[in-house]
């Protein structure tokens, strides 16, 4: 299956960073989080990305047609402008570069991507998300609803931390770090998608997948939740980029080790 990338968008809140590259490229220790979330399809053999640029797109067009040289060690004779790879740690993936303009929305950048993708099942998700969800269990769950979309529901975690006191005497007896939020499922990514519903976006106003596409699909009863209680995180601020750094140096769980 074909894994569709939504990685155009303009990062306004991570603008710290987003000024100079795309959000897709921050590094997550000394990798874009882009490589990390297509190193956690790779796991389940999907190598066939399809990425949706725009924004600063360059920049994940160089990084791609580069890749090779990115991830090698070499030898530069420089009277002959001769380059010898010593070694390749490059992964097996076929990378399509779509640039969908800048300012596109998610459901319109979709759609210009409709004869890539071609009449097959897809998976979708966007450039700044990572988890651990175990997508053969999520396909098996999409084929048996029947569903044209499978959407992962996740409650991603508090943003502070919290503690336990004694309500009489106001009494603390420990802290938690930060828990669930308000106990309300959202939309983590991670979509299964069937072509069909390329459909339902309309090729005449620029909109978002998560509005009229997805909404109408629902009231179709073919929108289904796949409920990820695991890890999952997305990369909206500074302070979350710094958290799955520090995650990464220790133990990328998105990845389970496996780098």
């Amino acid at each position: 299956m074909k894994v569709v990338i939504f990685a155009g968008g303009l990062g306004t809140r991570l603008s710290e960073e987003t000024n100079l590259i795309p959000k897709p490229m921050i590094e997550i220790n000394g990798k874009p989080i882009l490589w990390h979330i297509m190193k956690i399809y790779e796991k389940y053999n999907h190598t066939d990305f399809v990425i949706l640029v725009g924004y600063k797109s360059y920049f994940i067009k160089e990084y791609f047609v580069n890749y090779f040289l990115h991830q090698s060690d070499v030898t530069i004779d420089l009277a002959t402008n001769n380059v010898s790879y010593i070694s390749n740690t490059s992964e097996p993936w076929r990378v399509t570069l779509l640039d969908t303009g800048s300012d596109s929305q998610t459901g319109t950048r979709l759609l210009k991507a409709q004869k890539y993708i071609e009449n097959e099942p897809f998976l979708l998700t966007y450039g700044d998300g990572l988890s651990d969800i175990d997508m053969n269990k999520q396909l098996e769950f999409h084929h048996s609803k029947n569903a044209l979309v499978t959407m992962t529901a996740v409650q991603p975690a508090g943003r502070f931390g919290s503690f336990r006191a004694d309500e009489t005497t106001s009494q603390v007896s420990d802290f938690v770090e930060k828990p669930a939020g308000d106990g309300s499922w959202i939309n983590g990514g991670f979509f299964i998608c069937e072509p069909s519903i390329l459909n339902h976006i309309p090729a005449d106003k620029n909109v978002a997948f998560e509005d009229f596409p997805l909404q109408n699909i629902a009231k179709l009863g073919k929108l289904y939740s796949f409920y990820h209680n695991g890890f999952w995180k997305c990369m909206d601020t500074l302070r979350d980029k710094n958290e799955l750094n520090e995650l990464a140096m220790s133990s990328p769980c998105w990845l389970n080790n496996v780098v």
